[in-house]
């Protein structure tokens, strides 16, 4: 196999399906795993454990964050295991070597009121006001990843049935919902557009929206309301999990709408109090009051 990093990322684009994003992070990462082999001298088929341990070494000297530093080591972890199915080298170094402990954060969420004054926007102005409420109200409406929403074409809005058809991780398709409010700001910027090709959200020029001017947008909109904590795409898709959830949705309903593979991915996404899970287990649990 001479080039055996540019025959895994074919395997992953056209096997596994990967995502662009997912091609780009492996390719960074493998890349940066052969420039650390070549400065020791050292084939990519001929690294042994000691190698990319070593590797690790000087991640971590570099001053890389564990979680950078897990993400990379699971490239090469995945990388080793399809040359062993292939045949190009016996064993797979990193398989034995453990990452660096993770913590796990569960990331912020906004209460009711806070997610309520940044999608309505009331503080931003201009031109573009009406697309940008729209994009509020559907990432909050929907939980969606900004990714997809930035790669959302008008074919795949159902604007009768209240419904987004997104291309998630690993090119999963499911349907998602969404609400009034949302209708009604989407309805707002769309108005009779009779085409059905093309992105849903553009730019001044007419161009597909970026996921870095969405982020932008939600932070205005988060800073014209007065959250003075920092509010991302990512915040309205763990706030929509998490009111979901609080008022009594189903974890494993959550974890459709949001695309997740595995349910302890979406218990991250969720915060419910102490209060709240006493509420559920003192109406559920036939003995949870005394006789």
């Amino acid at each position: 196999m001479k080039q055996p990093v540019a025959a895994f990322l074919r395997h992953l684009a056209v096997e596994k399906n990967a995502s662009p994003h997912t091609l780009r992070s492996y390719r960074s990462d493998l890349v940066d795993f052969e420039q650390h082999l070549a400065a020791q001298s050292v084939a990519t088929v001929d690294a042994d454990v000691r190698a990319v341990r070593a590797w690790l070494a000087a991640l971590h000297g570099r001053g890389l964050d564990p979680a950078s530093v897990a993400r990379k080591l699971a490239a090469v972890r995945s990388f080793y295991r399809f040359l062993v199915r292939r045949g190009a080298v016996e064993r797979n170094p990193a398989r034995e070597l453990r990452g660096p402990r993770l913590t796990r954060k569960l990331v912020g969420f906004l209460p009711i009121d806070e997610a309520t004054a940044v999608v309505s926007a009331r503080g931003l102005t201009g031109a573009a006001r009406a697309r940008d409420v729209a994009i509020l109200e559907l990432l909050y409406a929907t939980g969606l990843r900004v990714s997809e929403l930035a790669s959302l074409d008008l074919d795949a809005v159902d604007r009768e049935s209240r419904t987004v058809r997104v291309l998630g991780k690993g090119r999963k398709e499911r349907i998602v919902p969404y609400g009034a409010a949302a209708a009604q700001t989407l309805d707002a910027y769309l108005g009779p557009r009779a085409t059905t090709r093309g992105p849903v959200f553009t730019n001044a020029r007419g161009g597909r929206l970026g996921v870095r001017s969405i982020r932008a947008i939600v932070g205005r909109a988060a800073g014209a309301a007065g959250v003075t904590r920092r509010v991302s795409p990512h915040t309205l898709r763990h706030t929509f999990a998490t009111h979901l959830l609080d008022a009594g949705a189903d974890l494993r309903v959550i974890q459709e709408l949001l695309g997740h593979s595995r349910l302890s991915t979406t218990q991250r996404y969720t915060h419910v109090g102490a209060d709240q899970l006493m509420k559920v287990y003192d109406a559920a649990h036939p003995r949870s009051q005394k006789q």
